[in-house]
């Protein structure tokens, strides 16, 4: 296949291989034990996706999802509650995590250049943003007003939102915004080849837009709200990590239900598990619906207890929004001191 350029060897947790591998037929390295006595096997990406009977066979022998576990344990996390200097600290780091984004047809040169004042100085000393997230038309205005700042461009691709395009439009696509400036890249799968159960071609379409980001990051946009099932949700976070995947993203935030708790929590699994098995880390953004303050601590606290709080760093988990920085600012002077700012305080971002 023509985008099968990966020829490094990941490592597949031993249960997961036995049950994925076993049934594809591809052949196991020997059992090696560490220190501690506990098995590995191995396989190589390039086996696993060899062919679409492979790739398939890999994808459905990832063990299934207890939905109703996942929907409990996700609700149990999301009640706990933290106060004062330790709430302070937890809506600082949400700020830090935002990727401020404004993606609509009505959108100006203007409104963005706006955004980008407001992503780089949020207000009251807050910190700023981790991104800007503009149509790639607007790459260029955003990478202008962010100069020098930290603060990344980032840019939807692929025929966003719908992902519903030929591979030569989706690596054009790319190549024009990481061209015109953009840091990191979000774009969509196929969502209709996933069903289908094209799962190859997904995977190709994947490595060839990481290709063509060159030195910006890949954002890997699942679109959970249309997978149907969490185990949808679990085979297609593998298949993103393994095309070569920098994070992987829940939503378009255009399709309801976007970024749920659950489907978080089971994203966070799948790069905690990628990365004892693999060494690589690859972060999380989960993307739509997060509105206030209390939704985003609520993500802080699954981020910690799912994948450990090496993924609570802006490198590794973003909130992906247009509304939550202002939220997230009023709760922050409402803490430093005892009142609620007026709704025009703050810039509103539309």
């Amino acid at each position: 296949m023509p985008y099968l350029w990966a020829a490094q060897a990941y490592g597949i947790p031993r249960t997961w291989a036995a049950m994925a591998l076993r049934r594809s037929g591809l052949e196991l390295a020997a059992l090696v034990g560490d220190a501690e006595g506990v098995s590995t096997m191995t396989t190589s990406l390039a086996e696993a996706a060899a062919s679409g009977a492979t790739l398939r066979a890999f994808l459905h022998g990832l063990p299934g999802v207890d939905r109703v576990g996942a929907d409990q344990r996700a609700a149990t996390l999301g009640t706990r509650s933290i106060k004062t200097t330790a709430k302070a600290q937890a809506i600082d780091l949400a700020i830090s995590m935002v990727d401020l984004t404004t993606l609509e047809g009505a959108d100006t040169a203007g409104k963005v250049r706006a955004m980008c004042a407001k992503a780089v100085r949020p207000g009251g000393g807050a910190p700023q943003v981790a991104a800007v997230c503009v149509y790639p038309d607007l790459v260029a205005v955003a990478a202008g007003a962010l100069r020098g700042s930290g603060v990344k461009v980032a840019s939807v691709a692929t025929a966003f939102p719908s992902g519903r395009s030929s591979l030569e439009v989706k690596v054009s696509d790319t190549a024009l915004a990481v061209a015109a400036g953009a840091d990191e890249i979000d774009m969509v799968i196929d969502r209709g080849a996933f069903l289908s159960g094209d799962y190859l071609k997904v995977f190709e379409q994947i490595v060839a837009v990481k290709a063509a980001c060159g030195a910006a990051h890949l954002k890997v946009i699942l679109e959970t709200g249309e997978l149907a099932t969490y185990d949808n949700v679990r085979r297609a976070s593998w298949l993103a990590m393994l095309a070569g995947a920098d994070f992987i993203k829940t939503s378009t935030g255009k399709v309801s239900p976007a970024a749920t708790l659950p489907v978080t929590m089971i994203m966070l699994e799948a790069v905690r598990d990628f990365r004892a098995a693999t060494g690589r880390q690859v972060g999380v953004k989960p993307a739509g619906g997060i509105r206030t303050t209390k939704d985003a601590i609520k993500h802080l606290v699954l981020v910690n207890e799912t994948a450990g709080d090496d993924w609570l760093t802006p490198e590794w988990f973003r909130l992906g929004a247009s509304s939550l920085l202002n939220d997230l600012l009023m709760q922050r002077q409402k803490l430093a001191t005892g009142r609620y700012a007026g709704p025009d305080y703050f810039t509103l971002d539309r």
